[in-house]
């Protein structure tokens, strides 16, 4: 499929997909909204898919909202914002729930619903230049992108109000203390940095990876025994694959594995 606003690339395992509006800093119109989603359903269902990059081109990760394009709607905003975030939520669900792990290589800035995206992801990189920022209330806005979801489990509630009321920009060393970002790096070796992780994800149990992911998400609303049983239903199904059978038989033998995503 063919993208817009969107650079997709799959080798090796690995979908590399860029938001790819550097004239615009990469901000969310509908077309960058839809063609993520478009991307991100594309990612989610190919098999070869086993670990996904997300960045940004050009010189920031993802300004947030294309304000400029809002300030032209007038009176249609709110149902221009409704068609935004349907296309938005449902690229952030599908990255979510996908088995491969989606890694966001973030460098420059992430405000708004690029900071979102960023919380969305299961691992952040950033380099040492990275900013965040909610951003939203700057704006007059509230947010969106999933950011009220994943924050406020990243770094506590009293944290992500203060984050969210006062858009504060955190530094990449600061959200690294916060937990929002899982590792720095310089900023000249954060593509290799992410590239090196999407490979060591790649030749791993995708399956697991997915049902690890999905469990995690829903341990924040079930009882303790819903969870386990969860948690046994989940880890049944995994031993019904061939991952397993060669994950356990690898460390009795005491050799590598050499899984294949199923």
């Amino acid at each position: 499929m063919s993208y817009e606003t969107i650079d997709l690339k799959i080798r090796d395992g690995i979908a590399r997909l860029t938001l790819n509006r550097p004239e615009a800093a990469n901000s969310l119109d509908l077309v960058l909204a839809r063609d993520l989603m478009h991307a991100a359903i594309e990612c989610d269902e190919t098999p070869a898919v086993r670990a996904v990059v997300l960045a940004g081109a050009g010189r920031m990760f993802c300004a947030g909202g294309d304000l400029k394009t809002f300030n032209t709607k007038g009176a249609a905003l709110p149902q221009y914002i409704k068609e935004l975030t349907t296309y938005l939520h449902a690229a952030v669900s599908r990255l979510a729930r996908m088995d491969a792990p989606v890694i966001a290589a973030v460098h420059g800035s992430a405000a708004g619903a690029g900071m979102s995206l960023a919380c969305a992801a299961d691992i952040v990189l950033a380099g040492e230049g990275a900013r965040f920022t909610m951003a939203y209330t700057r704006a007059g806005l509230s947010p969106d992108g999933s950011a009220t979801y994943f924050l406020s489990r990243i770094v506590g509630l009293r944290r992500a109000l203060e984050l969210t009321l006062t858009s504060r920009v955190l530094t990449a060393a600061e959200a690294l203390e916060l937990g929002i970002v899982t590792e720095v790096v310089p900023d000249e070796q954060l593509p290799q940095a992410a590239d090196d992780l999407a490979t060591a994800f790649a030749i791993g149990p995708t399956a697991a990876f997915g049902a690890a992911k999905r469990l995690l998400h829903a341990g924040w609303t079930g009882t303790l025994e819903t969870q386990m049983e969860l948690e046994t239903r989940a880890i049944a199904d995994i031993a019904r694959g061939g991952d397993a059978h060669e994950g356990i038989a690898a460390f009795v033998e005491k050799r590598l594995p050499r899984f294949t995503g199923r």
